[in-house]
């Protein structure tokens, strides 16, 4: 009897290792998902930032002529 006592413990101990590993893999699933899409938003956000400092340099660039080209004002 308790042989199969035993048994019986083991077959409910061992389901329950298995449903617990089961809904641990889906949550693993699911985390990578989210880390995947933040990567991806995360590298997006990085090409827009890096685009934006470009066209701030080339505005700047255009706004502020080099101050040595031009002749000092007739005062001096």
């Amino acid at each position: 009897m308790t042989d199969e006592a035993d048994g019986a413990l083991l077959a409910a101990r061992l389901d329950t290792l298995e449903t617990k590993i089961a809904y641990q893999d889906q949550v693993i699933e699911e985390l990578n998902k989210a880390v995947v899409e933040q990567w991806n938003t995360l590298d997006a956000l990085r090409r827009r930032v890096e685009g934006l400092q470009e066209r701030i340099r080339d505005i700047q660039d255009r706004a502020a002529p080099d101050q040595r080209d031009e002749p000092p004002p007739p005062h001096y």
